[in-house]
């Protein structure tokens, strides 16, 4: 089968182009053009005129639609379903600090779905390895200092699918840990830390090479004492999380962040289980939390507690209020996130050789309809149907 998508205005990290005709084979884009001249194919699908870009990747979420990633298989699927439904075609699946008996069990079970669903690309160790005075929506009797053989432990039960750890660099044991990491294959990150600009510098000179949910859970950017904020900022090397759901981070200090960061804001959902479900009470790992206005808060604080965002609500804040061109914004959900899980080589972009993930948006960045590794998602089950 051969699906021919026309008609379109294509949109990624290489720019705009209008007529646009993409043909795809099983899971693959096999042949791009533009213009009124179209191959053959067994199915067309006309566009119509409005946006296709490449699905949105996700590099930090826990969860959605009503489940979190922590509470079993079943619950990491039907939260899925929700983010690929909103255009979300590939994810990392994110866990908060929890026992360790109990990570080792949710990375193994995130193993087994990766090893069964390619658009799942592994998880994401939020904790335990954070300081207790920038833990957030962390329970803080489950925050640790990294011990050898307990990232062992988590590194074995990731069976190689741990694509993320979050770690406070001040911690004692920490830089060591972050070279144990870095050797491995496994991108590390800074956050949930009281790091000063000296010490994330030397975190990233190490090979840390992401910033956990940028401003989020770590000092902020002062004259005379930058912070890790501004070290990530500095450091081409080094991938700039963005939470843009108009809380998290104010859109005019996301604007900053994309101008001082060209090329390495990643846009996050950090997204709870409430995203793209209703207001109320839900848990994020062992901790109440309490959802008033889209706004996740620790049931009986102010504390944010992660976020409802989806990917395409982030897009049109980009777009809309923090006016970040829409070239940037896409690639902030596309070819960033891929370039930092060093997959970009298959993701992230809308060019022959890559897989078929693709989202039609309308005129005012809503999204229409979405395709993950050449598959429709259906809106009902949000999971690739042939």
């Amino acid at each position: 089968m051969t699906t021919l998508f026309h008609g379109a205005r294509k949109l990624d990290a290489a720019g705009q182009v209008d007529d646009f005709w993409m043909l795809v084979d099983g899971e693959s884009i096999v042949a791009t053009g533009s213009g009124r001249v179209l191959p053959d194919a067994s199915e067309r699908i006309d566009v119509d005129g409005h946006w296709l870009v490449p699905g949105f990747i996700d590099l930090h979420c826990h969860g959605g639609g009503g489940y979190s990633f922590d509470d079993g298989e079943e619950a990491i699927l039907l939260a899925l379903a929700a983010h690929r439904a909103h255009g979300t075609t590939r994810s990392v699946l994110s866990l908060v600090a929890n026992p360790i008996a109990q990570l080792r069990e949710n990375l193994s079970e995130i193993a087994d779905l990766a090893a069964a669903d390619p658009l799942i690309l592994g998880s994401h160790l939020e904790g335990p390895f954070l300081a207790v005075e920038r833990r957030g929506a962390h329970n803080a009797d489950f925050l640790r200092e990294p011990q050898p053989y307990e990232l062992e432990e988590l590194i074995s039960a990731g069976r190689g699918t741990i694509r993320q750890v979050t770690i406070a660099p001040e911690l004692p044991g920490a830089l060591e840990a972050i070279d144990v990491l870095v050797e491995l294959g496994i991108t590390v990150a800074v956050g949930h830390t009281e790091a000063s600009f000296e010490l994330a510098q030397e975190a990233f000179d190490r090979g840390a090479r992401v910033l956990t949910h940028a401003f989020n859970a770590m000092p902020g950017i002062h004259h005379r004492s930058p912070g890790p904020v501004v070290a990530a900022f500095e450091d081409k090397r080094v991938t700039v999380e963005l939470i843009l759901d108009g809380l998290h981070v104010h859109p005019d200090v996301a604007a900053m962040a994309f101008n001082s960061a060209p090329g390495r804001i990643a846009l996050v959902t950090d997204a709870m289980a409430a995203a793209g479900s209703s207001d109320g009470n839900y848990r994020l790992g062992s901790l109440n939390v309490t959802v008033v206005d889209g706004l996740a808060v620790l049931s009986g604080t102010s504390t944010i507690a992660g976020s409802t965002l989806t990917q395409d609500v982030a897009l049109r804040l980009a777009i809309e209020r923090a006016r970040i061109a829409p070239t940037a914004a896409i690639e902030a959900l596309t070819a960033t996130p891929a370039r930092a899980l060093r997959i970009d080589d298959r993701l992230g972009h809308l060019k022959v050789g890559y897989a078929a993930d693709a989202v039609m948006l309308d005129h005012r960045w809503n999204v229409t309809s979405v395709w993950a590794n050449g598959a429709r998602v259906d809106r009902a089950l949000a999971a690739p149907t042939a």
